[in-house]
């Protein structure tokens, strides 16, 4: 009976944006050699220099979207401000708090 090697050959993995983020920031401060990050992070070197490289290109975007943001609309937000003041000053007069408006 003959036995089949192992495949060296790990399996491909899945990695989240905050991961790719961390690696790639840790890419940018270039305290660590490529072969260290590559150890501490269990990432081929090409997959860290590509990271790198999209955050170097997308940083921009983090700053400015190009579009502005719609504007509030603060008609509501000022009707229930009115109406609350009214309110309390009708209480405050019956409480006889307040004197009457000039």
């Amino acid at each position: 009976m003959v036995k089949k090697k192992a495949s060296a050959r790990r399996t491909r993995r899945a990695h989240n944006p905050a991961f790719k983020a961390r690696v790639a920031l840790a890419a940018l401060r270039e305290d660590r050699t490529m072969a260290e990050l590559c150890e501490q992070f269990e990432v081929h070197p090409n997959q860290i220099a590509d990271w790198k490289g999209r955050l170097l290109e997308r940083a921009a975007e983090v700053f400015g979207s190009g579009a502005p943001p719609e504007p509030v609309n603060l008609g509501p937000l000022h009707a229930k401000i009115e109406l609350e003041n009214d309110f309390l000053e009708s209480a405050l007069t019956k409480a006889g708090l307040l004197s009457a408006k000039p």
